[in-house]
């Protein structure tokens, strides 16, 4: 394959802690220096949460700013994606950082269960959302957590309330959602491309999944994402030292696969994002 895969690093989340692993960064001053690690390892995406001085989940636009900052001083031209998740705060406070106009959002399109509670995205907020993305010229990532969130997001994009192309994010392997099942990845690639045949698509897997997913993502031409925020483990018996390490692992099944890893120039030009002016 010519086609340049882009990886996505979701540096952090909401759930993991030090306790879990201690590479988990959590202060702004251990993230921007994670995702610069990344970057220089092949990542071209920062998927971002911030924590609060606790070390809990939040959506301070405050700090989300000052993450933002840091990453576009220390990786220039690297795409920044903030997270809207429902972990960090309720309501229209998720979307408190989209005035920031990171480059890239996470946005969920519709609930589903979780583990242990019911991951909420009631459609006014969905809609507010998604209107605050294309007021701040943000890109969505959606992320599809069921099938119904893919036709959801197709539906969104044929009436205007999300720019095309639309990107989608197939999670896989969180307990009550998605599972990991090849034969329901190809389902969803096959039905994302019929219903939307311009939008591009990458997938996440989570925990133990990670690294199949990766590979199911590369070996079929999308894109993919890896970190700590999915997984903390290099195998069974092994923490991840880093992000940077489950990037380059990543890497290396691009190479597997005879993938060329994207550039950020590439991964911009992919995306339809603006080239930002970089020294």
């Amino acid at each position: 394959m010519s086609n340049p895969c882009i990886i996505c690093v979701a540096i952090t989340g909401s759930v993991p802690t030090k306790t879990d692993n201690p590479a988990v960064p959590v202060t702004v001053a251990e993230q921007v220096e994670s995702v610069q690690e990344s970057f220089e390892a092949g990542a071209t995406i920062a998927h971002c949460h911030v924590r609060d001085d606790e070390g809990k989940p939040t959506s301070d636009p405050e700090r989300f700013a000052r993450l933002k900052e840091g990453i576009e001083t220390h990786c220039p031209g690297m795409i920044v994606q903030l997270s809207t998740g429902g972990r960090s705060g309720a309501g229209q406070a998720r979307g408190g950082m989209l005035p920031l106009k990171p480059d890239m959002a996470s946005l969920s399109v519709g609930s589903n269960n979780f583990p242990t509670r019911v991951y909420e995205n009631p459609p006014d907020l969905v809609a507010w959302l998604s209107e605050e993305m294309l007021k701040h010229d943000v890109k969505p990532e959606i992320e599809a957590f069921d099938l119904s969130h893919i036709v959801q997001a197709t539906r969104m994009a044929d009436a205007g309330k999300i720019a095309s192309p639309l990107y989608v994010q197939f999670v896989m392997g969180v307990k009550n959602a998605m599972p990991v099942d090849e034969r329901i990845f190809d389902f969803y690639i096959e039905t994302l491309h019929r219903l939307a045949p311009n939008a591009l698509w990458c997938g996440a897997g989570i925990g133990a999944a990670q690294a199949q997913v990766n590979e199911w993502c590369i070996s079929r031409g999308g894109h993919t994402r890896t970190g700590l925020e999915d997984n903390i483990r290099l195998d069974k018996e092994t923490l991840a030292p880093s992000n940077a390490a489950l990037v380059k692992r990543t890497v290396s099944i691009c190479e597997k696969y005879e993938r060329p890893v994207a550039t950020w120039q590439q991964a911009r030009e992919i995306l339809g994002l603006k080239m930002p002016e970089v020294a």
